[in-house]
């Protein structure tokens, strides 16, 4: 938790400057022991900042200031509960922290920028054989360029080791290979994002692209490349003991000097597949990263003379093209990018020709009866045997009606041969067909009817509860996080359930969110089970949530609905 660390700090700015004899503004260029609670100084012509920052206990710290770049703490009679925040957070940094700033950091700085794939650091540590700690970076994201106050976008600490029964804030949502390591990925709310990258195997050094480890973020919806980074913290969370942990050396650049100049291997030759008049599949080898920084991505280029333009960026190695033109032929290539901002060789080139647009007149075949599971009081998840399509223009999708009479309404519009249909009505039948839809827009004819009945709602099985923290950008638009707690209210086990948002006008999803997967259905939100909470026991819970934007003004969701 560093919420705590933020009202700490600045209630003592407010109720008295004397606590910070230490970390006055004006540099101090001579190596002190530092032992006040907030006390720092400023290093290396004032480039770097250590700080003692003990934000979550009164217990006496005290580190040990090195000018060349590091420190060690020499004092710490810290006791903490190791279920709840720890005492400290002593560290070195370049940038902003509550206003006091470090020269030449360039920070902070929009992740969009040019420069943002340039910003390399590394660190060296050593730990001691006592005590309950972490040995973590600190990034710390805002959606303004704050120099001072609560950072509210995102926190991304990356562990390089740790000692006792502590974890990071949050649930582990994956695995991934990153910056030559191994790392559990971790998420929680605090009020911001904060996304945790623990090494699988510790490590007492660590060099990359703030960029790898960010953009990771930013694909699983917990971050946003509009966002500035405000500063790059490297140090030491502990909850016991602590004496003895050491910082020997911390490096911060701009423009990747010393770090990652390696680019990454060539991808294979792009094969394309499902093509339509408007639309291609792309999938190719994947390339490797060896200089430290990680994959990040590829870019895809059509081949068109002296300008080749940029048809799509994907993180995987796969895309989908989509605004083509028909009946013409393209020829592609993929270049790899990894963290910081080096490009691999271009791939050979696939070439495919898309279909004829206009001239298809012939529908495509009718698909199967659907067959419905997962029903729930307002869900359903509807499959069927896809149709295909012979006319040129490929098979588009499909259209899902409600048998109701004169007039059959449309429920849903999937581009496969399933979907899971929501905001259904409780307690009630349903009768719905499939039309299957060309890229010409021919339809087929209808499948057969699936019946089905959903569950009856009420009883106060599902209850959800909302959190939100807006932010302003400009003085009429912004951003916002919400988080929602699902919780089993009943007796039996609540299956497959689902949350429904009704968004506020001017108000939008972020995607993809966390530990939900999400859908957009005209201004209605549905957030679905992922894997690990896809069955709530009784008096259990899970929380989801998403990013946003809004504009005009910010409204807090209303309406909200599960089952």
């Amino acid at each position: 938790m560093r919420r705590l660390r933020a009202i700490v700090v600045s209630a003592l700015v407010v109720g008295g400057a004397g606590l910070f004899a230490v970390a006055g503004a004006g540099p101090a260029q001579a190596a002190p022991v530092i032992c006040e609670k907030f006390g720092g100084t400023y290093i290396q012509n004032n480039t770097r900042r250590v700080q003692n920052n003990v934000w979550g206990a009164d217990t006496a710290q005290c580190i040990d200031v090195n000018q060349n770049g590091g420190f060690t703490v020499t004092q710490a009679g810290h006791n903490n509960a190791t279920n709840g925040a720890p005492a400290a957070y002593p560290s070195i940094y370049a940038g902003c922290h509550w206003a006091q700033c470090t020269s030449g950091s360039s920070l902070p700085m929009q992740a969009s920028s040019s420069q943002f794939a340039g910003i390399q650091t590394s660190v060296s540590m050593t730990y001691p054989s006592s005590g309950t700690w972490n040995a973590a970076y600190d990034l710390w994201f805002d959606p303004t360029p704050r120099t001072d106050g609560q950072n509210t976008g995102a926190e991304i600490m990356v562990w390089l080791n740790y000692q006792g029964s502590i974890q990071p804030i949050g649930s582990p949502v994956a695995t991934v290979t990153l910056a030559g390591g191994t790392w559990q990925v971790w998420f929680g709310n605090v009020g911001w994002n904060v996304i945790s990258y623990r090494r699988t195997s510790p490590t007492t050094s660590v060099n990359f692209a703030v960029n790898t480890f960010l953009s990771d973020a930013i694909s699983r919806g917990y971050a946003q490349r509009s966002w500035y980074l405000t500063s790059v913290q490297a140090g030491f969370e502990p909850w016991v003991g602590g004496a003895g942990l050491a910082v020997n050396s911390f490096s911060y650049s701009v423009g990747g000097t010393g770090g990652d100049t390696t680019p990454p291997s060539t991808p294979g030759t792009p094969s394309a597949s499902n093509v339509t008049s408007s639309g291609a599949t792309l999938s190719w080898a994947a390339s490797t990263d060896t200089g430290g920084s990680g994959l990040a991505g590829y870019d895809v280029f059509r081949e068109q003379g002296a300008t080749d333009p940029l048809l799509a960026s994907s993180s995987t190695n796969s895309v989908n093209l989509t605004g083509l033109s028909a009946s013409t032929q393209y020829q592609v290539y993929v270049r790899a990018r990894d963290g910081a901002g080096n490009t691999s060789g271009n791939s050979a080139l696939g070439t495919f020709t898309t279909g004829g647009g206009g001239g298809d007149t012939t529908p495509p075949s009718t698909p199967g009866t659907p067959s419905a599971s997962n029903v729930t009081s307002s869900a359903a998840t509807l499959t069927w045997a896809g149709s295909t399509d012979t006319g040129g223009s490929g098979l588009a999708g499909y259209n899902v009606y409600r048998e109701q009479g004169a007039t059959d309404p449309l429920l849903a519009s999937p581009t496969t041969n399933s979907v899971t249909l929501t905001g259904l009505s409780a307690n009630t039948q349903y009768q719905v067909y499939v039309r299957a839809r060309d890229g010409a827009g021919n339809l087929s004819g209808t499948s057969g009817l699936v019946t089905f009945t959903t569950q009856g709602g009420g009883g106060g099985g599902c209850t959800v509860t909302f959190t939100g923290s807006p932010w302003n950008e400009t003085p009429t638009s912004g951003g916002f996080t919400w988080n929602f707690t699902i919780r089993n209210g009943g007796t039996t086990t609540l299956s497959n359930w689902r949350l429904t948002v009704p968004m506020p006008a001017n108000h939008t999803l972020t995607p993809p969110g966390w530990n939900a997967t999400f859908t957009v259905s005209g201004s209605t939100v549905t957030g679905a089970p992922v894997s690990h909470n896809v069955n709530l026991a009784p008096g259990a819970s899970t929380t989801v949530g998403f990013n946003g934007r809004w504009s005009g003004s910010y409204s807090a969701p209303s309406g909200l609905t599960c089952g």
